[in-house]
This record gives C-alpha cells, sequence and structure tokens, in this order.
C-alpha cells in the first residue's frame, strides 16, 4: 500500500464551496479508502492506495466529491514520497524559518517552458520564486495577500491547476502521511 496525500483546491474559503472534512472522509471512504483522514479544513485527505496511478486517483476523488457532495472542485494527489521530496528539495531553506509565508505551490502538471520563462524572479523582490517539478516554491515575504508574485502564480497565468500548501501544513502532511494512527 501507498500512502497518498490528496490536496483540495479552493474549498471552504469563504462562505462557498463549504466541505465538512468529516463528508469528505466519508466520501473517500465510500470510493475503497477505509483509513481515509483529514487534516485541518482546507482540503487535505490521507489514505492509502494499492494503485499507483495518483492522476488516476485524483480524477476518482473529483468524481466522487462531485457525486456525493454536489461541489466541483479540483484535487492533486500526491504520494507521501513524493511529499517528502518536495520538502527535501526546498531551494530557499532560509525561507523554512518563516514557515507561515513560505508556501509550496502544487502543480497538476509543469507550465509551459514558455511561462516558466516568462517569470522573472527579480520582478517580484523582496518575495522569492523557484521551480521544482510540479512544485514552485514561493516565500511571499511581505504576506500573500499583498504580493505581486501571487498574481503571477495563478492558474490563468500558469496554464495549470494549483493548489497551495504553507509550509507548516506541506511538513506537517509528510509527517501525518508517515503515521499510521486514524485521525
Amino acid at each position: 500500500m501507498t500512502s497518498y496525500i490528496a490536496l483540495l483546491r479552493g474549498i471552504n474559503l469563504g462562505r462557498n464551496r463549504k466541505v465538512g472534512m468529516a463528508d469528505l472522509r466519508e466520501v473517500a471512504r465510500s470510493i475503497g479508502h477505509a483509513d481515509a483522514r483529514t487534516w485541518i479544513q482546507s482540503g487535505n485527505l490521507l489514505f492509502s492506495s494499492p494503485r499507483r496511478n495518483a492522476e488516476q486517483l485524483a480524477l476518482e476523488l473529483e468524481r466522487a466529491i462531485a457525486d456525493r457532495l454536489r461541489i466541483p472542485v479540483r484535487v492533486l494527489v500526491r504520494s507521501r514520497e513524493e511529499l517528502a521530496e518536495v520538502v527535501e528539495k526546498n531551494p530557499l531553506p532560509e525561507a523554512a524559518a518563516d514557515p507561515s509565508r513560505f508556501y509550496a505551490v502544487f502543480l497538476e502538471r509543469d507550465p509551459s517552458p514558455k511561462v516558466v520563462a516568462a517569470i522573472d524572479p527579480s520582478d517580484f523582490e523582496p518575495d522569492q520564486v523557484r521551480f521544482g517539478h510540479r512544485v514552485i516554491y514561493a516565500w511571499y515575504r511581505g504576506g500573500l495577500r499583498e504580493s505581486k508574485l501571487a498574481a503571477a502564480l495563478a492558474d490563468a497565468r500558469l496554464g495549470v491547476t494549483t493548489t497551495a500548501r504553507n509550509w507548516n501544513t506541506t511538513t506537517r502532511l509528510v509527517e501525518l502521511a508517515g503515521d499510521e494512527t486514524p485521525g
């Protein structure tokens, strides 16, 4: 069995698109993930599966959530190993000391090289950005709300679906995915 983390995009932000974590666990369990558990209200689902196709797992979860909860939501799935690699390959280690302003922006797939080349990190200083494999490391040094970088990393500009987690959440999800205690 492989441990996976599903990252739901854009739920429980404001009044719209509310998804209860108990409901999310029940949806996951109804499609065969008996060990499904959630962490915080922002749509983080941990589960295990014998299948090794994260894209297929994401599609199954998207369909089940839409069918059972009547909410269309994009889901990105990473194995525990993939998420651990995101943490291990952090190209901005100094940003980890500012974990509430440092984000891993998870990508459905890598953006085109042309799109990446159009994002000049010096245009966004003091914020910092680095691209990894299906992840962008973004340090919003003045905070996310005031950042021009955040707009540059939007789905429409990148041409791919994204969902972000701050560094505290990212590292905690790696820890939790390795912990077999139900939650």
